[in-house]
């Protein structure tokens, strides 16, 4: 075990929470197979940048209270966080976006091909989050 899949997936959410969707699209496969949470998959690099794009307009993250899982072969890994956010523009279909904070339970799986992720798929609980930025 090299522990492969740890490393890509830790350097993959510390882009997320410094903002550099670059270094977030680095640890991709070409056509990595983006699964989000109430959406459709997104599949290859350009649909998940456009992707970032659209949540950097809309929301600003960060993640804490990491905690990875790894399988012994580095093909799969999973991760459970708390998404602590702000709501900075109105989604379509979402609640009116007017600066609400919130703070969510979330996790993401992946799979993992010669050290890049090829497969993401993230939850979290919709109702609850709506619910947070309703208030």
């Amino acid at each position: 075990m090299t522990d492969t899949a740890r490393a890509t997936i830790q350097t993959y959410f510390g882009a997320f929470n410094a903002g550099d969707t670059q270094g977030m699209i680095a640890c991709l496969s070409e056509d990595v197979a983006h699964h989000v949470n109430e959406g459709k998959v997104r599949t290859g690099k350009p649909a998940f940048t456009e992707f970032c794009d659209h949540m950097s307009r809309s929301y600003r993250e960060n993640l804490t209270d990491m905690v990875i899982f790894t399988a012994t072969d580095d093909t799969r890994g999973a991760a459970e966080f708390i998404v602590n956010g702000t709501y900075l523009q109105t989604d379509p279909g979402l609640p009116e976006a007017r600066g609400q904070t919130y703070r969510l339970p979330a996790g993401s799986f992946f799979s993992l091909q010669d050290g890049k992720i090829t497969r993401i798929v993230t939850y979290y609980n919709l109702a609850d989050w709506i619910a947070q930025v309703s208030a």
